[in-house]
């Protein structure tokens, strides 16, 4: 297979030679047409919650939805992404990892595409405001022994948790975690700046989707976000969809962390794709505004996961922040690879040929194609 297209980090139209799911050549060609689409190395999500209506964290989760629910992330460009299950009951937790676990053992493009799980709770703040849409029921302190036996169920999959550190227990298992090559994050938290120190100490290394899962009002200073802004060690996580994070704050972040700590992420709700109107999910009644906001249902304030695609979010913090395209792309590329060591997406003879084909234009990105070891999807 042969493409032409303009390079995402250069900007020079190349003809691609693909062969054998790689990047067989690349040959630099004479153009300054226009319209050419742009070529980039797939997205990389590392917080997925659901799409279509079906949770991953869900009882009734089946193979046959997990295999919908990545082909309509394919759609937005995304080759390789992290299943999160949000706080749930034990059985429902259980379950949906182990259906993910099933599902890569029987589908290679699946286990190509699944990267690892996230965990997003249920180790979280159970305090309105920080705990968001979490059940505040299910929400408890880390439980090492209750999260083998989810690692176990999952076939040593689960790759991220996200905790807060507030508990007593938190730095031992964020120990335990860490040493066992598990990506440990801290969210949905209301600790203390010493309690961040403790968590970092121990090994965490990213916040997870910074600026949101907080309490509505905060103290000036100090506060967890100063806290994890100031941590060097910490990565952060930023959903720039325009609704989760002004624009302003969106700047002042990427200006604190610089684009080398921070990744993009959709956190996509299992509702994303569904038309307006009050669902039923995780045990609260969530509501799709006209607007495309997702929140707990009676409200318009409390956002209860996103709705828009990570492609969305490449665009928005161009804008927001003023980056080049090389460099937002690679926060939702390369840099989701770096936080999970992963092998990194690039565009040279020899890499896996998963890519993404995109118009760029008046700053605002419109997947094409997507193709996973140079098969489109």
């Amino acid at each position: 297979m042969k493409l032409v297209a303009r390079r995402f980090d250069t900007g020079r139209v190349c003809e691609f030679s693909l062969s054998d799911g790689r990047i067989e050549s690349i040959r630099p060609l004479d153009s300054a047409q226009d319209e050419h689409l742009w070529i980039a190395p797939g997205f990389v999500d590392i917080q997925v919650n659901g799409y279509g209506g079906q949770e991953f964290s869900s009882a009734d989760l089946t193979i046959d939805a997990i295999e919908r629910i990545a082909a309509a992330y394919a759609a937005g460009g995304v080759t390789r992404f992290c299943p999160t299950l949000t706080t749930n009951s034990y059985e429902a937790l259980e379950h949906g990892v182990r259906t993910i676990a099933v599902a890569c053992r029987q589908s290679a493009q699946l286990a190509r595409q699944i990267v690892g799980i996230h965990l997003e709770g249920p180790y979280l703040s159970p305090e309105d405001g920080p705990r968001g849409a979490h059940p505040a029921e299910h929400c408890r302190p880390p439980d090492w022994e209750e999260f083998a036996r989810l690692q176990a169920a999952a076939d040593g999959r689960i790759a991220i948790v996200t905790l807060s550190p507030e508990y007593a227990k938190a730095p031992a298992f964020i120990r335990l975690a860490s040493s066992a090559g598990i990506c440990v994050a801290l969210g949905h938290l209301s600790a203390t700046g010493q309690q961040i120190r403790a968590a970092v100490d121990a090994g965490a290394r990213l916040s997870t989707h910074l600026g949101n899962g907080a309490h509505r009002l905060l103290r000036r200073h100090p506060n967890y976000l100063w806290d994890q802004l100031a941590e060097d060690r910490l990565w952060a996580s930023l959903i720039v969809d325009g609704q989760h994070l002004p624009p302003e704050v969106v700047k002042t972040f990427v200006r604190a962390k610089g684009p080398e700590r921070l990744v993009l992420v959709s956190d996509l709700s299992g509702l994303a794709g569904l038309p307006p109107g009050r669902y039923q999910s995780s045990g609260c009644e969530l509501e799709v505004l006209a607007d495309g906001r997702l929140v707990i249902a009676g409200q318009d304030q409390l956002l209860a996961g996103a709705s828009r695609t990570i492609a969305e979010g490449v665009a928005n913090i161009i804008e927001f922040a003023d980056l080049n395209l090389p460099t937002a792309i690679g926060l939702a590329t390369s840099q989701p690879c770096r936080l999970l060591e992963l092998p990194p997406g690039r565009l040279q003879p020899g890499d896996t040929a998963d890519l993404v084909l995109f118009d760029f234009s008046r700053r605002r990105i419109e997947v094409r194609a997507t193709l996973l070891a140079g098969q489109a999807l």
